[in-house]
This record gives C-alpha cells, sequence and structure tokens, in this order.
C-alpha cells in the first residue's frame, strides 16, 4: 500500500510519501521522501528530503499552486518510480483537516458530502479548512478517482465529557454549536499511543503538553481525551507564540467599547500576542533567550509568563485526571528545550516527580527522563502527525475492503 500525505496550510504546504506493507509497524518508518513548500509573495521555496538521503532545495516564481504542486509530485514520480496510480485501489492521500465539527469524531473517506461538510466548517476555522479542503481538490485534479482520508485534528477530542465540552454560557450556544472542540488532536493521539507502548502499557493517565508555536494540553485517561486546553478555536488555553491564550473575555468588550472591530481583535489576539507581545522580539523562545540573558526584563517576563500559564493549565489538567502516570513533552518546544521542560517539573515535584538532569539535556527522542525512583514518568516524545494520518489511512481502506 502506499499512502502520500498532504498537510495543506495557509502559508505552505507539506508532503510525506510512505510505502507499506500488508501490516502496519509497530513504530513509524521512514517515508520514501518528504517534501515542503512554503508560500511567499511572489514565489515558493520547495524542499526535499529522500529516505536514500538525497536533498533538494529550490525556489519558484509562484504561477499557481496547482502548476508547482503538480510539477514537484512529477519529478517525484517520474518514469517507473510513479506508484500512486488513480486505478489503484490500495492507495491513498490522506489529508490534515483542521476542524470537522461535531459530525466527523473519525477519519472518513472525502466524499462530495464530506467537502461539503468541511467547506461549511471553514466559519470556525477559516485560516485552515479552505487551505485543507483546496489541497483535497488538488488532489482529485492531479491523481483522478484514488481513495482520499480527511483526518481530523478535532476529531481525538470529539468525545470529551460535556462537563469538559461545553461553555457556561447561554444554554443556547451547545445548539449553536459553540463548545470546546480542542486541536492537535492528531499529536496528541500518536503521543497517547506511542506512550503506551514506551511504558508497555494502555491504562494511563496522561498529559500531554504539546507546546510549539501553537501550543496544548489534553489530559488522556485509559486512551480517551477527557480534557483540553483548547477550546472553541486554537486562541484558547497556553500563552503561545503569538496568541494570547486565555484571557477575561472583559477585556474584549473594553476594547470594543474603545473601538476595535473584530478584524482588529483577531489580529491582537492571534498575531500580536503571546511570546511576541510580551517580549516584543520574538515569537520562539530561542530568540528570546539571548535577550533575557543580556538582562532585558520584558524577555525575560515573557518566559516567566510562558512558564506561568504552563503550570496553571496543567494543574487544571492534573484535576481532571485526578492523579497521573506520564507527563509528556512533544512539538518544538516540548522536544528541544530541556530547560522548559526542567523548569515546568520542578513544579511537581510535590507529587513526586524527579526528572534526571543528565537524560533531560541529551537530547532525548522517544524516552523516559525521570529518575528510576520518580513516582511520575516523563515522556519526551516526537511527535509524527503524517505517520498518524498514514495508519488511520491504511485503517480506513482496510475496513472499506472488509
Amino acid at each position: 500500500m502506499n499512502i502520500l500525505v498532504l498537510n495543506a496550510g495557509s502559508s505552505s504546504h507539506k508532503l510525506c510519501f510512505y510505502r507499506l506493507e500488508n501490516s502496519l509497524p509497530e513504530t513509524a518508518p521512514t517515508p520514501v521522501w518528504e517534501a515542503q513548500i512554503d508560500w511567499y509573495s511572489t514565489q515558493a521555496v520547495i524542499e526535499v528530503n529522500a529516505d536514500t538521503g538525497a536533498a533538494i532545495e529550490q525556489k519558484q516564481e509562484i504561477t499557481s499552486r496547482r502548476e508547482i504542486l503538480s510539477g514537484v509530485l512529477s519529478t517525484l514520480w517520474q518514469g517507473e518510480t510513479q506508484v500512486l496510480q488513480s486505478q489503484t485501489e490500495n492507495d491513498a492521500v490522506g489529508h490534515r483537516v483542521v476542524h470537522g465539527g461535531q459530525t466527523y469524531q473519525t477519519s472518513t473517506l472525502v466524499t462530495a458530502a464530506v467537502k461539503a461538510e468541511i467547506a461549511r466548517l471553514k466559519q470556525l476555522a477559516p485560516n485552515h479548512n479552505p487551505a485543507n479542503l483546496e489541497g483535497i481538490e488538488l488532489m482529485e485534479d492531479l491523481l483522478g478517482e484514488i481513495p482520499q482520508i480527511a483526518v481530523f485534528d478535532t476529531a481525538f477530542h470529539s468525545q470529551m465529557p460535556d462537563v469538559a465540552a461545553i461553555y457556561p454560557g447561554p444554554y443556547d450556544w451547545v445548539n449553536q454549536d459553540i463548545r470546546r472542540y480542542g486541536f492537535h488532536g492528531i499529536s496528541h493521539q500518536y503521543c497517547t499511543q506511542r506512550a503506551a507502548q514506551l511504558l508497555g502499557r494502555d491504562d494511563l493517565r496522561l498529559i500531554i503538553c504539546h507546546l510549539g508555536n501553537g501550543g496544548s494540553l489534553s489530559a488522556v485517561y485509559h486512551g480517551r481525551s477527557i480534557d483540553t486546553t483548547m477550546g472553541f478555536t486554537p486562541l484558547d488555553g497556553l500563552m503561545m507564540g503569538t496568541r494570547s491564550g486565555s484571557v477575561d473575555p472583559g477585556i474584549l468588550i473594553y476594547l470594543m467599547r474603545q473601538g476595535y472591530d473584530a478584524d482588529k481583535l483577531d489580529r491582537l489576539l492571534n498575531k500580536e500576542s503571546g511570546l511576541q507581545g510580551i517580549s516584543g522580539i520574538s515569537h520562539d523562545l530561542r530568540q528570546i533567550g539571548p535577550a533575557i540573558a543580556a538582562g532585558d526584563t520584558q524577555a525575560q517576563l515573557a518566559r516567566d509568563l510562558y512558564l506561568h500559564r504552563l503550570k496553571a493549565c496543567f494543574g487544571s489538567m492534573l484535576m481532571s485526571l485526578g492523579g497521573i502516570d506520564a507527563v509528556v513533552f512533544t512539538a518544538g518546544i516540548g522536544e528541544h528545550s530541556a530547560t522548559i521542560r526542567a523548569d515546568a517539573c520542578s513544579a511537581m515535584a510535590f507529587l513526586g516527580l524527579t526528572l534526571d538532569p543528565s537524560k533531560n539535556e541529551m537530547n532525548p527522542v522517544d524516552q523516559d527522563i525521570a529518575t528510576a525512583d520518580s513516582t511520575i514518568r516523563v515522556l519526551v516524545i516526537h511527535t509524527q502527525e503524517d505517520w498518524a494520518i498514514a495508519q488511520d489511512c491504511w485503517h480506513c481502506l482496510h475496513e472499506k475492503s472488509l
């Protein structure tokens, strides 16, 4: 089985190609190739990496996204290396789709009705669902009738209990589908499965910390998400790179009375807040670090506030679970910042969590970095959303053939 994974965003397209046998491997295989196309105002930057170690980077003037994507696929699949064929039933294209609403709680084969629902839900994810749908339609144009599977970022959180999902506003909000959906679900799901493999049990109480430019925590009980920090939109919860995370709604009313409209508030909360807004330097902790070392108090406040909000949200997830077996750190900051991991874990010492400093500093990948006598395990897991999408494609196609 051959599976192409397409993660289509507003500013980039990421592609990943897997060739699978008749059964799924326990751990993620190396893809045959990976590619990323970053879209800028006048040009596209294309990077391709193959399992042979070959790497290509090129820049092209933008004509149309379809034309450039078609060119990349043609280059990778020319002649005898072309492996995806529209008439091959066991091949598929998997797509990350950010918002599935309450309609789609599992991955599903794309049909006209599925596309229509993805389009309808663009009002809940205006920066993502239109790009996801564009990717699906591009693949239809380029590859014909090959099966396509939509893998929804909201699906993993879709069975949260009502007490975690429903906001304490008027009950009519429930009828309007205004509720906590949660995001980063593909990553949280992958980390749940990988944690079970690493610890040799699946009856775990986990707090998964997906910390990147965007960030969210989830409380996972025996493989199921029971709470998460992101809500109706990806703006809720943690302080992030450029997003504010949770703020008093009264602030927004106050600003509206000063003349702010919806677009200005949107830009303020999503693009001009978080680490960027507080530090005045960058959304990236790696760039804030040197300013802190130089004595910049505003940069120090940004980092301190980031950690304070992380610990507060962690406490909320802990209370939802009523206990904890393991903490998982993943995504850009979670996987690569030893100091953030150490500072976050220090606040859990009263729970009996003890971090091994040497393991924490050794760039761990899919490892337990807690001491042997720690009452709580601490895992650093390299999130592999592309592989999680490929797994769902495999399952969907096999269920279809039964």
